[in-house]
């Protein structure tokens, strides 16, 4: 028997009604976060790394853009893998290029190397995207929904919290030590899952180059999948505009916030992650398509919400809190979705629907820079609530589909 077999029995005899031990969701959950985090860290920090490099705020904002674009070279050619080769090596290989990217990012002499090291860092920061599809295979049809907010609420609580940490951390000891202390944070991570994690092998023989080729392929052959992803590209967009660009308002002369209290202000949007395992619930009851729709009307008023507060941080932070739930519902939404599509396919699946949103979120984050510095804030909360209601159009195509589309093998 494997060991994925044996973990799922064992947690069936303990009477676990998800089928994974919960040590291990717990322990998969942490993980996300903690390498999801490493994408976010330079948010808050635009404005002292600006001064520190002396450039301008559209080149700051650039550093988030190419970590995200950097994730997304991750997303399209490394997360394939995680159906080609065993897992648990994978992991291990890739902590460990993050962990050198970081010790760079933190020693980095100029900007440039900054965002070379933050461009290597994001890419093999996907490690978050092939343990959410392992969280997913372990658990049964019946549960995987549950299971997979579980681990997303980890996800996305490591997101939201990242600015803080990383706020407070620049603030007592420089923003130097943010990148070297989550160097030392992923080494260590690195060690607990090399050793907790079951062996899991690999659900295709294919060589690498048909991998990719098949993970294109699956966008094709499946619908949905392209449809999810460019939901969750709008959406994704409008959350990277707005977190890209509220510490420049909250920093501004308006607020005049220090970068501690810009880390607190973050705190608050991490209660948006408590929607996560309601999400999950959602799509086990087959409330995808409607709850899909709420979440971008959701949004978009968040944003115009966002905007009546320019004047008042009352009013931004319900806003942030809104913003943060609609994006991880149709995030879960999206997730649970997808993963029907195709159980021996789950990586490759994943890795398009990430690739796909992440370039929204990396369009997000420059446009928003740009669409700031030219509209000040009242254009970029016009952006933001644009690209919910442009997905809110193209859903309103949609034509209701049975659950979840019928598995179909993407090749051994």
């Amino acid at each position: 028997m494997s060991a994925t077999s044996a973990t799922t029995t064992t947690s069936a005899a303990h009477g676990a009604p998800q089928g994974v031990p919960g040590r291990l969701v717990a322990l998969l959950a942490v993980a996300t976060g903690m390498t999801v985090a490493n994408l976010y860290y330079a948010q808050p920090l635009l404005s002292v790394l600006s001064g520190a490099f002396h450039t301008s705020t559209a080149a700051a904002g650039a550093l988030i853009t190419l970590t995200q674009v950097g994730y997304v070279i991750g997303m399209l050619f490394l997360v394939p893998l995680g159906d080609r080769l065993e897992k648990r090596n994978l992991v291990t290989v890739l902590l460990t290029v993050t962990t050198l990217a970081l010790l760079t990012a933190g020693l980095a002499p100029s900007f440039p190397v900054l965002l070379i090291a933050s461009l290597v860092a994001g890419a093999t920061s996907v490690v978050a995207q092939i343990l959410v599809p392992f969280a997913a295979s372990l658990a049964p049809d019946h549960a995987r929904g549950r299971v997979v907010g579980r681990v997303m609420s980890g996800l996305l609580t490591g997101i939201l919290l990242s600015r803080t940490l990383s706020s407070l951390v620049s603030g007592l000891a420089g923003w130097r030590t943010v990148f070297l202390g989550s160097a030392v944070l992923m080494a260590v991570l690195a060690v607990t899952l090399r050793k907790a994690l079951p062996q899991h092998a690999p659900t295709t023989t294919m060589p690498y180059h048909h991998v990719l080729r098949s993970t294109a392929q699956l966008l094709r052959r499946h619908p949905v999948l392209l449809r999810r992803g460019l939901y969750q590209a709008a959406m994704f967009g409008a959350f990277s505009a707005f977190w890209t660009t509220v510490s420049f308002v909250l920093t501004g002369p308006r607020f005049h916030y220090s970068s501690l209290a810009v880390g607190v202000f973050a705190l608050v949007g991490a209660a948006g992650a408590a929607v996560a395992p309601f999400a999950g619930r959602w799509a086990d009851r087959g409330l995808v398509r409607p709850v899909t729709g709420a979440a971008f009307v959701v949004a978009a008023l968040a944003f115009a919400l966002a905007g009546f507060g320019g004047h008042s941080v009352v009013l931004i932070a319900p806003a942030a809190i809104l913003i943060d739930m609609a994006v991880q519902t149709t995030l879960i939404l999206g997730q649970h979705t997808v993963y029907q599509l195709d159980p021996a396919a789950r990586a490759r699946l994943n890795s398009a629907f990430i690739a796909t949103f992440f370039l929204g979120g990396a369009a997000g984050s420059q446009l928003g820079s740009v669409v700031y510095h030219a509209g000040g804030w009242a254009g970029l909360t016009v952006l933001g609530a644009a690209l919910p209601l442009i997905a809110l159009l193209y859903w309103l195509t949609e034509r209701p589909w049975r659950a979840a589309a019928r598995p179909e093998p993407a090749g051994r």
